[in-house]
């Protein structure tokens, strides 16, 4: 066993886990707030997997449609999630989000402007208005360079490619740091600290086809489960309508919402825009029936309603799947998006130069002369950490989480967009929460020697054996079952299938051996990631099971339509004397007033404002 000298130790009033725009946020609110502040990312700096969202950050700040407001993105967001979300979460994301992105460009970001000088803002899926403030198709990568630079400017420190194993918890069950070790060299290291706040992100690499980069191994949810804390809403999985199908090397990789919202439409193989026909009735309303009618908003700007193409993503993801299931697929399993027929190659290349690139340049595909070939991929997960809406705060004492780690803002389908003002948003409220929280503490720092060991000697088996299998065999196979059990549609057989495979995948994950040493072991890494992904598929596939309807990001073949009594509950996931137990909990009741804000006319009465960033023919701006 490990010795208790065998590690170095650093102090922390909070500590938060990762660096992506949830975590820097965090921290430069902690330190501001004057606690002693660190961040441990498993990556370097700058490297976060919120540098893949493109499209932009949605805030109704009104610049381009001043009707816009945040009742109206408000009541979008409840929509969108088909009203399982937490009421009070959002609210607050809809209320605070213009003041978060002013305050980036305060701090630097350089988002793309409107002729008189104000942020631009573009349509996105499910949004009435335009109001997603953005850097042209690099939105994150700005976030994250002008958090970073902040957070730097503070001298806050940072412990980059750092992996966190376990989470320390004192007598009376409070969380009191973290231990992890170095990537570089296999090292060990002791955070202790008053307060912990989880920023890691999603569980994407449990699939096959995904947008997520290598970091989403659901780190942050299985530390929380395991530490005690409960996990809400983990059937819920985003399926982005439209990921890259072709070559296969580049499969899942994200194609920007942006495209749709600039003007791009999906159409089959048959060259029709096939999404007129699988409008829901929630959204008949404020959404064009025929394509005349799409075109007469695309090219004026003056029609009310909306283009289908840009539906919430999970009406989107089930339309395109269908398509290709019925035969009117195109050739690589997917379907296809244009813009080149409605844009320029100087607008396409101005407003989407990462796409551009993408396709030029990985599947010698010219988005300028020729659609896009698309289809679903996994991409984002609604459910994650329990939280209170106003704090961040976990059921655990002294830890919090904020961005995909958490759960509640987004209900059953996140809208595009709100992702990146979820981060800022909720980052900003788990570091002052957790700093205030640490204040109060007071006390020394200390942990716990035996859990200290206890981490590491787990960690260190897999060395220890003779025999076993390679970690990149388990990780193929968990892979394979989440993709082909737990997918975009499932059914109850094949989630008892995929549950029970998980379970021999636990059995065997306890026996895997790694070769070599501790120093620069990618097989090592992935020995130890695979403990967080098969806890967060097991909690996944056990939440599906239990809700018996279809809602949002979770389609049942064999219940395909929403359950009015499903509607009134989320599924918490907890622990209990080492099993996971998946339970129904009330929705929190939601005061009238904002209720009335939900049912309100989907469709102003008279001519909408004319937008400034909206579709425009081809040969214009």
């Amino acid at each position: 066993m490990a010795k208790a000298n065998e590690y170095e130790t650093h102090d922390f009033d909070v500590l938060v886990i990762g660096a992506g725009g949830a975590g820097l946020r965090a921290a430069i609110e902690a330190h501001a707030l004057g606690v002693r502040t660190g961040i441990v990312c498993k990556s370097l700096l700058g490297k976060a997997h919120t540098v893949m969202a493109e499209g932009g950050i949605a805030a109704a700040m009104g610049n381009v449609y001043p009707e816009d407001n945040w009742k109206v993105h408000f009541r979008d967001t409840m929509r969108g999630g088909k009203m399982l979300n937490n009421w009070r979460m959002a609210q607050l994301h809809a209320q605070e989000a213009p003041d978060r992105v002013a305050e980036l460009e305060e701090w630097g970001a350089l988002f793309d402007r409107t002729p008189d000088g104000r942020i631009l803002q573009r349509d996105f899926g499910g949004h009435r208005y335009a109001r997603l403030a953005h850097v042209g198709d690099r939105t994150g990568l700005e976030m994250i360079r002008t958090l970073q630079q902040r957070a730097v400017a503070q001298n806050i420190d940072v412990f980059m490619e750092c992996a966190i194993r376990s989470l320390l918890t004192a007598d009376d069950g409070r969380v009191c740091g973290a231990v992890g070790y170095w990537r570089e060299s296999g090292r060990f290291v002791v955070f202790r600290a008053h307060a912990v706040v989880l920023a890691t992100g999603g569980l994407g690499k449990a699939f096959r086809f995904t947008t997520n980069s290598w970091e989403s191994t659901g780190n942050g949810q299985a530390l929380a489960l395991q530490a005690g804390a409960d996990l809400m809403d983990m059937e819920f999985l985003q399926f982005h309508p439209t990921g890259m199908v072709w070559p296969p090397s580049v499969r899942g990789l994200l194609v920007t919402e942006g495209v749709r919202g600039d003007g791009g439409t999906l159409k089959n193989s048959e060259g029709r825009r096939f999404m007129f026909d699988y409008v829901p009735e929630m959204f008949r309303a404020e959404t064009a029936d025929t394509e005349e009618e799409a075109d007469r908003w695309y090219t004026d700007k003056v029609n009310a309603r909306r283009t289908p193409d840009l539906l919430p993503r999970d009406e989107v993801a089930r339309a395109i799947n269908s398509e290709v299931k019925a035969g009117r697929g195109s050739p690589h399993g997917g379907v296809y998006l244009d813009i080149a027929s409605r844009r320029s190659e100087e607008y396409i290349r101005r407003r989407l130069p990462s796409m551009y690139h993408q396709f030029k340049e990985l599947a010698g595909v010219d988005i300028t002369k020729e659609p896009m070939e698309v289809g679903p991929t996994c991409h984002y997960m609604m459910g994650g950490i329990r939280v209170d809406p106003d704090s961040e705060a976990t059921t655990v004492a002294g830890l919090y989480a904020a961005g995909e780690a958490a759960a509640g803002l987004h209900g059953s389908n996140r809208l595009g967009g709100n992702s990146l003002s979820d981060l800022i948003v909720f980052g900003r409220r788990a570091g002052m929460a957790a700093a205030e929280y640490a204040k109060a503490r007071g006390e020394e720092l200390s942990v716990n020697s035996t859990q200290v060991e206890a981490a590491i000697e787990d960690s260190l088996a897999p060395f220890s054996r003779e025999e076993g299998e390679s970690p990149y065999d388990l990780q193929h196979d968990l892979q394979d079952t989440m993709q082909s059990l737990v997918g975009i549609i499932r059914t109850e057989s094949e989630l008892v299938e995929a549950i029970d495979k998980i379970e021999q995948l636990k059995e065997r994950a306890s026996k895997v051996r790694v070769e070599g040493h501790r120093q620069f072991n990618p097989g090592w890494h992935l020995a130890m990631d695979l403990q967080s992904l098969l806890t967060v598929s097991e909690c996944l596939a056990r939440s599906a099971l239990a809700r018996k309807e279809s809602r949002g990001g979770h389609t049942r073949q064999d219940y395909p339509k929403p359950d009015p009594q499903f509607a009134k509950i989320n599924h918490v996931t907890r622990l209990v004397n080492g099993e996971l137990q998946v339970v129904a909990e009330p929705l929190p009741e939601i005061p009238a007033d904002l209720e009335e804000l939900i049912e309100e006319p989907a469709v102003p009465t008279g001519i909408q404002a004319i937008s400034q960033s909206g579709p425009a023919p081809k040969e214009g701006n």
